[in-house]
């Protein structure tokens, strides 16, 4: 579509001299009109200003482009003519100004791709001119910087968008809730007292007793709702969402047909959109006078608020129901940690408590029983006594003991509650925030797919064309340029005319819409199946790393002349060692982000969901095995495959498979898990999340104080737009999202090595939630409020882990801590039925003559040893079947796989239970959604009956001026209109005794229609509806 040079003007008009003038940077410079979004791009010249106007108005800093200040004039162009009047008196007093963007004069911009970008953004605004919206730009001072256009929606493009939309808006008609009585009256009195402490003060927020019933917006019904100001009646977080889909949903034909503003982002032309914050998030008057952004700073994003309740609806009403979700899903998942924190800590101190009376502790400690182990290590390693790993035993016995195996079923069984619990809290905000019932929206293609859907279509028209060109070349060398002829010699007429026919039949069949499959996306499957493959094993290979070193690292320390060197070794190397995994974890897992990112553009989603949706899931396969694969040896592998004395497991032929320390396996998990958990926890909110934000902040700031300085005695105070967009984008919930969700299997698959995992959990997500508060209310631009019903994949991704975790702690239980085999021991082996002898019990013979040349230890101060001791179910030396595993062995490992069977099912039993016995619909939310279903039918069909009533009284009316006229007779085929009919019926012929005349068609679409009394504002309404027809 080219753009002639006379719709390169655009009327813009200088601001009136206003005493609020823009107010706080919210209005246009009329100081009337809102600000619901905001077009950013950077000026690259000085703008050619062609001014009809007094020399006072050129010199005015702002310019305003409206689709409704100017009458039409006779010069005006196509889109002028459809402007209205609405301050017509104001445009004559100030006159008119045109800003020129085409090449009229010659100023042409240097460069032809900022010529072309101007062509671009003229023709887009123009098509949101044609929209219905209303413009005001900044005018053309600078050759460098960013350029601010912003967007106002008028009272009736609102309201044809949000019929179009069906955003539910409020009613006249309002209900009580129904209140309990009795004995839940007074308990929910006194829980409403104590909890007044824990609210945040919210203004409105008494009046939660009352609801009103809403329905969907329709201009037929504008009587039904309570509309007192049109200004306020959609609030700002609506109309920016309005524009937004807007701006979404616009063609710009110079752009190669791209449909909306996120094409143009990503093709340059604008470098941003948003909508405005609400002002400054700094209270200065009263705090009765409060926004909402500075009633969410004060009362949500501070953490001095850390123990009040989140303002979910304000929220909701400020951002949008999807962040709304995150958030209360957030504290939904806070609150429910805090009995699962209470509980982990009084396993943990049941451990403390019986940690004296741990009859294998106790053992382990006592150096009277004497007991030799082998050497950890081949060659330099000596022989030791058991009871120098007493401290590793007695901590041992603080994770791992009785109270952990009904801990991990008490986790089990939680994070089923915590589920059903939010499904529950889910439905009960969709029916009190109007979710219910809503549609998808219909998303328009990502630029990316519309770039190679082009680029299809191209190819194929290209080779359609040399294909055509082939086939006429061919065409006229066999025949030398006559026309075909059959066998007999006639020309091929009628296959002429049947090609013509089948030509003109296909024109009327609608053509397949061109979109892309599978073979087109074959590439980036490839590569994606390959990378992730590649990913996984780096992350293996990572882990493999760390066990090298820890492998190296013990035999260099066990050869240490120190004595103290020697009997730190295990701590020293676990230590390090976790400490190692974690950095490789910090760093793949950005990686791995950015590598999610990559993978998921090379399948070229079709809309923003399908991206999310598969980023999520490839972002969550790998920093999951990245964030549990070290958690994962030390649980099923470490000391599984490390062998026996004498015959040990090799890597590389000369580094021996590390083996569990003498307390077992679960300790060293646990210092596995909590120093992970703990360190990810802080180094990202620390560092990524605070550290990083701040210095980009600031870099932004050094990199633009030059050019501020310098303008700073000519340039206005910063307006709102220009300190939203020193604000940080949004990117989306994926990142928050993420991080919980991997606290969620560091809590529950787990936990039963680390009862305290919850409370660490806890004590963050209550720093997460006002961290991510206030960089949401004070460093990110606001988002655009979006609907959602849900979570979204990620309740599948959360009800997924919690039954993973469910097995993950069978096994933890059974195979990694020594519940089972103290069990076994106890009531099969032990001969007094208690714990005493168990040690002895659990620990094997080996000859140390047996040993292969060049590991038997180097020292021989203990030349006189015979015999030592290694942890496992084996046969003695001295059994007809050495070294092979024993009767005790094969009924502890017929008892690991009993427990992990019965502790399955049994959880998974008792989670069929919880989550039958809790309906996922609350009773009250039932109640209220059947009367208010009965309160919206009473409603329509009172309007229908006045409706009929003034009907009535109109025929009454008419009769009684003209008798005979209009007499409706029974036995005759006129009718009135039926009792629920909103329009009369058709013209009938007239009656006997009218002569023959039609009778008038009755109208019955508003009251106004049927009142004598028009108000004006009724009247200018009606007058503006013609520019909302759809």
């Amino acid at each position: 579509m080219q753009i002639s040079p006379r719709e390169d003007k655009t009327p813009v008009v200088g601001p009136p001299s206003s005493p609020q003038g823009s107010g706080d940077g919210l209005y246009f410079n009329d100081g009337r009109r809102k600000v619901d979004y905001v077009l950013v791009f950077h000026q690259r010249r000085h703008g050619s200003i062609r001014s009809r106007a007094s020399t006072s108005v050129s010199h005015d800093r702002l310019s305003i482009v409206s689709n409704g200040n100017f009458p039409p004039s006779a010069g005006s162009d196509a889109a002028g003519g459809r402007m209205g009047s609405v301050l017509g008196g104001e445009a004559a007093r100030v006159g008119e100004v045109f800003m020129e963007f085409g090449d009229v004069e010659g100023n042409e911009p240097t460069e032809p791709a900022d010529h072309e970008m101007h062509l671009i953004r003229q023709e887009f605004e123009a098509n949101l001119l044609e929209a219905g919206l209303e413009i005001e730009r900044d005018r053309e001072l600078k050759n460098h910087g960013p350029s601010f256009t912003r967007l106002h929606a008028p009272w009736p493009v609102l309201c044809r968008e949000a019929e179009f939309l069906k955003i539910k808006v409020p009613t006249k008609t309002s209900y009580e809730l129904k209140e309990e009585s009795g004995f839940g009256s007074s308990m929910s009195t006194v829980w409403r007292k104590m909890n007044h402490p824990f609210q945040p003060k919210v203004p409105h927020q008494e009046q939660e007793r009352t609801k009103f019933l809403t329905h969907c917006f329709s201009r037929d019904k504008l009587h039904l709702y309570n509309i007192t100001s049109k200004d306020a009646f959609f609030d700002n977080a609506t109309r920016g969402r309005i524009v937004y889909e807007i701006l979404r949903r616009t063609v710009c034909v110079r752009s190669c047909q791209t449909i909306g503003i996120s094409t143009l982002i990503a093709k340059g032309v604008y470098d941003a959109a948003f909508p405005l914050h609400d002002g400054d998030y700094k209270v200065i008057g009263h705090l009765e006078e409060r926004s909402d952004r500075q009633v969410l700073h004060d009362e949500w994003a501070r953490y001095s608020a850390f123990y009040k309740y989140q303002p979910i609806d304000l929220v909701r009403k400020y951002f949008g129901e999807k962040i709304g979700l995150y958030f209360a899903w957030l504290g939904v998942y806070t609150q429910l940690l805090i009995p699962a924190s209470i509980v982990g800590i009084i396993v943990f101190c049941y451990g403390v408590a019986t940690v004296d009376t741990d009859i294998p502790s106790l053992e382990m400690c006592d150096e009277r029983l004497n007991f030799t182990m082998c050497p950890l290590c081949d060659g330099a390693c000596d022989f030791w006594q058991l009871s120098t790993a007493c401290g590793t035993a007695r901590a041992s016995h603080l994770f791992d003991n009785p109270a952990t195996v009904f801990f991990a079923i008490f986790m089990s069984l939680w994070a089923v509650l915590f589920l059903e619990h939010w499904k529950r809290r889910q439905i009960s905000l969709s029916f009190s925030w109007d979710l219910t019932g809503i549609e998808d929206d219909e998303e328009h293609p990502r630029p990316k797919y519309e770039t190679i859907l082009r680029q299809k279509r191209q190819r194929k028209q290209k080779t359609k064309k040399k294909k055509k060109k082939n086939e006429l070349d061919l065409t006229v060398s066999n025949t030398n340029g006559k026309p075909e002829k059959q066998e007999d010699g006639t020309v091929t007429g009628k296959d002429r005319w049947r090609q013509k026919l089948l030509s003109a039949m296909a024109a009327g069949i609608p053509a397949a819409v061109e979109k892309l499959n599978w073979k087109d996306r074959l590439p980036g499957y490839f590569i994606n199946v390959s990378s992730i493959l590649f990913m996984f094993g780096l992350t293996f290979s990572a882990v493999f790393g760390v066990i090298i070193y820890r492998i190296t690292v013990s035999a260099l320390m066990a050869m240490s002349p120190d004595p103290e060197t020697k009997s730190n070794v295990r701590v020293t190397v676990t230590a390090t060692a976790v400490i190692i995994n974690l950095v490789v974890i910090l760093i793949l897992d950005e990686i791995y982000g950015a590598v999610a990112l990559w993978l998921t553009e090379l399948e070229i989603p079709k809309t923003e969901t399908n991206f999310e949706e598969r980023l999520i899931l490839k972002a969550f396969l790998l920093k999951f095995m990245n964030a549990y694969a070290p958690i994962f040896y030390v649980a099923f592998f470490k000391g599984r495959f490390a062998g026996r004395p004498g015959n040990y497991v090799y890597v590389f032929n000369d580094y021996r498979m590390e083996e569990c320390a003498p307390g077992g396996c679960l300790i060293e998990l646990c210092i596995q898990l909590s120093i992970i958990m703990l360190g990810k926890q802080l180094i990202q909110n620390n560092i990524f999340e605070i550290g990083i934000p701040k210095l980009k902040k600031l870099a932004r700031a050094l990199k633009d104080k030059g050019p501020a300085e310098k303008e700073l005695e000519e340039e206005r105070p910063p307006q709102q737009w220009n300190l939203d967009y020193a604000l940080a984008p949004f990117e989306g919930l994926t990142p928050e999202y993420m991080e919980m969700i991997i606290q969620f299997g560091f809590v529950s698959l787990f936990v039963a090595s680390f009862p305290l995992a919850p409370l660490f959990a806890l004590l963050n997500n209550v720093i997460e939630i006002r961290l991510d508060a206030k960089k949401f209310v004070t460093e990110l631009r606001r988002p655009v409020a979006v609907r959602a019903k849900d979570i979204g994949i990620w309740y599948n991704i959360l009800s997924g882990m919690g039954k993973f975790s469910v097995i993950i702690n069978a096994f933890v239980i059974s195979f990694t801590s020594d519940f089972i085999p103290r069990l076994v021991y106890q009531y099969m082996f032990s001969q007094t039925g208690t714990m005493h002898g168990f040690i002895d019990h659990t620990l094997s013979y080996f000859n140390v003559s047996n040993f292969k040349p060049g590991t038997t230890p180097q020292n021989l101060e203990q030349g006189s040893i015979t015999v030592c001791r290694y942890k496992d179910y084996r046969e003695p030396p001295w059994s007809s079947d050495a070294y092979t595993f024993s009767k005790q062995y094969w009924c502890v490992l017929a008892a690991r796989l009993a427990f992990v069977i019965l502790f399955q099912n049994l959880v998974m039993f008792l989670s069929l239970i919880v989550a039958w016995g809790i309906p996922d619909v609350p009773k009250t939310i039932v109640e209220q959604f059947k009367r208010e279903k009965k309160l919206l039918v009473d409603v329509f069909l009172r309007e229908e009956k006045e409706k009929f009533q003034l009907i009535q009284s109109l025929f009454s009316k008419d009769n009684t001026l003209h008798p005979g006229r209009h007499t409706l007779h029974p036995n005759h085929g006129s009718h009135l209109p039926g009792r629920f009919s909103t329009l009369p019926s058709g013209p009938t012929q007239g009656l006997p005794g009218d002569g023959g005349v039609p009778r008038a068609r009755c109208r019955a679409a508003s009251f106004s229609q049927f009142t004598g009394n028009i108000p004006p504002s009724a009247r200018n309404e009606n007058e503006n509806s013609r520019h909302t027809v759809v």
